[in-house]
């Protein structure tokens, strides 16, 4: 698998990584009830068996959160580790601090114990990259205080339990001031960039630039939709799609069709195009999600697809909530 340069570190990331936040759910609308209605709805043996799968297919990058799953996603991280032990030392596994399902804590306390029931949960002892997670509505002053998350996430930097620090907000416009200081190394940039969402566009992408800040593409796939295309009666956890919008996704659909290329390999290639973006993490519920996934990125898409791609490529204002 292809790797790239993760901004300014040395670290190189596979151009895939795999996203957890609907890991173990098995269904789509039992995602709608998990974030929404509070019900629990992950299957930690399902959760597993898609992970231990993933690493057999070959992903070697993970991206995980406390949030998600209620740290099962953690919890089922460190199973399939448990069950491949000999591709521990060949996988790269992210998460975030600050955000749990009962709250928020950006205290420097708060961070370090986190951290350290991160590491317990998946059996490791140090990590890449942690990300500050989703600080929307608090004081930026105050999460990057030395007595805040920045200042814990520095102490954790210093005792060599992690190596890079990063921003991960649902939120654009949190996202963008947070790149814009330069303390961070990494962004995860979630509904930002997708062949229907061009917000990265509006500073993201400065900002990252100017810091040589890298950044990971989350919802990438727009819930599905940019993997099945229009589907009379879905459902999409915090979205709305309007029927122009619709109607763009079956433009480009029928563009795909013509030449032959799935357009799940269009959509997440075409986020890993733009040169501050170093991976995609496109979320799997199971087994053959992940699959599907990583074979997309590896087709052979000719550049006169991407010629007329790019003049289908609009912004549409999609996202209903955090």
């Amino acid at each position: 698998m292809k790797r790239k340069r993760l901004g300014r570190t040395e670290l190189k990331l596979p151009v895939i990584g795999l996203g957890t936040a609907f890991t173990g759910i098995p269904t789509p609308r039992q995602t709608m009830s998990e974030y929404l209605q509070g019900d629990n709805q992950v299957d930690e043996e399902l959760g597993v068996k898609t992970l231990v799968d993933a690493l057999d297919t070959g992903y070697r990058f993970i991206d995980t959160a406390v949030l998600y799953g209620r740290a099962l996603s953690e919890t089922m991280i460190g199973e399939a580790l448990r069950q491949r032990p000999q591709l521990r030392d060949e996988i790269i596994v992210t998460t975030k601090a600050g955000r749990t399902y009962e709250g928020f804590d950006f205290s420097f306390d708060g961070i370090l114990k986190s951290v350290y029931a991160s590491l317990e949960r998946m059996g490791l002892d140090r990590m890449e990259l942690v990300y500050i997670h989703d600080p929307m509505d608090f004081p930026m002053a105050d999460v990057l205080s030395d007595r805040g998350a920045l200042g814990a996430l520095r102490h954790l930097q210093a005792q060599g339990v992690i190596r890079f620090v990063g921003t991960a907000a649902n939120d654009p416009a949190t996202n963008l001031p947070y790149i814009g200081t330069g303390e961070f190394d990494a962004a995860v940039i979630a509904d930002s960039w997708s062949l229907i969402n061009l917000t990265a566009e509006r500073g993201i992408f400065d900002a990252a630039q100017e810091h040589d800040v890298g950044l990971v593409v989350a919802t990438a796939l727009e819930r599905g939709l940019l993997v099945t295309g229009p589907i009379a009666g879905a459902e999409y956890l915090n979205r709305y799609f309007s029927p122009a919008c619709l109607d763009q996704v079956r433009k480009i659909q029928r563009l795909c069709e013509r030449y032959s290329i799935p357009m799940i390999a269009a959509a997440l290639q075409w986020c890993g195009r733009h040169p501050q973006v170093t991976s995609t993490i496109p979320g799997a519920r199971i087994s053959e999600e992940a699959s599907l996934s990583f074979s997309a990125v590896q087709i052979d898409i000719p550049d006169a697809f991407w010629s007329e791609l790019q003049d289908l490529v609009k912004h549409f204002d999609t996202v209903t909530g955090n």
